[in-house]
């Protein structure tokens, strides 16, 4: 299958909410399997931001009123579009990010699964809530959910499908407006999919895409947006955070993580070196939730360490448009310079390659071989530091206690993979875990597939989370009608304010036994 089509790219640039595209500087984006130019887009600035608000809030007041029902039908819509046009959405993602065809469809799936489950559970998550009042029968108390009005979304490069528009339809349906930015590497990807929202017959200013770079867009966004969604570095996380801080706005981010493995010695080695590959190579390892340190009971660690490598050598890369190679590209030299610089690091001071360790530039110029390391200690850079690229260390361990504590020996804790003799053993080492999410016997996508449930970091891997409940009502601001009836709380005819104050605990207490709400 060919990368899209000069007119395909055409036809969604002209879907970027840019005020005069003309007037703009333009930036070239490249098929990353080549490095040539394939389009360009218009940068944004701070000017095409605060427009896009303007709008983004008239609009919204008109979504919000469309009841929920209303606005779920037009995912429903979205969601049948995004299944006919699933080949080309994997064709904009691996052409604009170099990724396995695999990979490309994780993206899609991801889309289709959040848009399935908050169709199905947002009429009732939305929903006025009747509670426990302060007196019973005597007090009715209501919880109503409001959209926040326009949401801002920063999405990065590695899943730019995923991280831009799965985490924008749950606030869309909540009643939200939302504007976006894609990564400047990445832009088609949000746009491909913000067209078949428009078809499905999502209103234009509810949801914007406004590309450029993160210093003028992204601040823009911060400065005018009622709630802020965020995936990438730690680092910039915490700047975005306080700045979120400073307006009194939510924000809710996905950060870093330098993801564990535990492997016992009754696990299945052989199904544990074939999953690896995938829970530590999918998307070459740019993926915030993958796997970049394993730890092996010593009693099998050379025979796990022999099986994963031959499975680690046995993978096939390459940069075609179909289900043929195992992994894909590295997005940019940027990454290729990281994930060889910690390499070489390690190899300087001691370390062993088990597999891989080059960059291919006889496959294209951003490839880099999968790479397995033993030997890694703690002054060597990939030791600690995420190297965000296809690159892991394995730890023989005397014990599943020496196991746990390394795992949580991190600043990070977003997603952690278990593989034990048996599963009920691998569900108690799981919950000695500081992560967010664990996955027990797979690498990472049966946690982040499960939308009904929670996914999110803990320490600095990341604040709040997406799917689930909290998925959807984080981008809501909770109202309390409490309504009494009967009687208020002032003292009854006849009765003194001192006798009422002095009987009301005791009044209370026999109030609060009553049935009913």
């Amino acid at each position: 299958m060919p990368a899209p089509s000069a007119a395909d790219f055409a036809r969604m640039r002209g879907l970027a909410a840019i005020e005069d595209p003309a007037a703009r500087q333009s930036r070239s984006v490249e098929e990353v399997f080549t490095g040539k130019e394939i389009a360009t887009i218009p940068v944004g600035t701070a000017e095409d931001v605060t427009a896009a608000f303007a709008k983004a809030r008239a609009a919204q007041e008109r979504w919000a009123k469309l009841p929920v029902r209303d606005r779920v039908a037009v995912f429903e819509r979205f969601r049948e579009l995004v299944v006919a046009k699933r080949e080309f959405l994997m064709n904009v993602a691996q052409a604009e990010t170099g990724k396995a065809r695999a990979a490309a469809q994780e993206e899609v799936v991801d889309v289709l699964l959040n848009t399935r489950y908050y169709a199905r559970t947002a009429p009732k998550l939305l929903g006025s809530k009747r509670v426990q009042g302060l007196l019973p029968s005597l007090t009715k108390a209501v919880v109503n959910y409001h959209p926040k009005g326009v949401v801002g979304v920063i999405s990065p490069w590695n899943y730019p499908i995923t991280l831009s528009i799965s985490d924008s339809i749950p606030a869309l349906i909540a009643g939200n407006a939302v504007v976006v930015k894609p990564d400047s590497q990445t832009p088609y990807c949000t746009l491909a999919c913000a067209e078949l929202l428009y078809q499905a017959g999502l209103p234009r200013d509810v949801f914007a895409v406004v590309p450029g770079p993160g210093s003028v867009v992204g601040t823009a966004i911060v400065d005018n947006c009622d709630f802020l969604m965020f995936t990438g570095s730690t680092g910039t996380g915490r700047t975005l955070a306080e700045q979120c801080g400073r307006r009194l706005i939510g924000f809710s981010a996905e950060l870093g993580g330098k993801n564990p493995m535990i492997v016992t010695k009754g696990a299945n080695l052989d199904v544990v070196a074939r999953a690896a590959t995938r829970a530590c190579f999918s998307n070459a390892g740019q993926l915030c939730i993958s796997i970049e340190r394993i730890y092996v009971d010593r009693a099998v660690a050379d025979e796990f360490t022999e099986k994963f490598g031959a499975r680690v050598r046995a993978m096939k890369l390459g940069a075609g448009y179909d289900f043929a190679a195992d992994m894909g590209s590295l997005i940019s030299e940027d990454q290729v310079k990281t994930v060889s610089g910690h390499v070489d690091d390690a190899k300087v001071k001691g370390a062993k390659v088990i597999a891989g360790g080059k960059a291919r530039p006889d496959v294209g110029p951003l490839f880099y071989e999968p790479t397995v390391l033993t030997g890694v200690t703690d002054e060597m850079e990939c030791a600690r530091n995420e190297t965000f690229g296809p690159l892991v260390s394995i730890y023989p361990v005397d014990s599943v206690d020496e196991a746990i504590d390394r795992a949580n020996d991190t600043e990070y804790g977003l997603n952690a993979s278990v593989w034990a003799g048996s599963k009920a053993e691998g569900e108690a080492i799981a919950a000695r875990l500081r992560s967010g999410t664990v996955n027990v016997d797979e690498g990472y996508a049966p946690a982040f597939g499960s939308t009904a449930a929670p996914m999110g970091g803990m320490k600095a891997s990341g604040v709040g989370r997406r799917h689930g409940p909290d998925g959807l009502l984080k981008y809501t601001e909770s109202q309390t009608v409490a309504t009494s009836r009967v009687m208020t709380l002032d003292p009854p005819k006849g009765v003194s304010q001192n006798v009422w104050q002095r009987s009301f605990v005791p009044l209370f207490r026999v109030v609060q036994r009553l049935p009913g709400r």
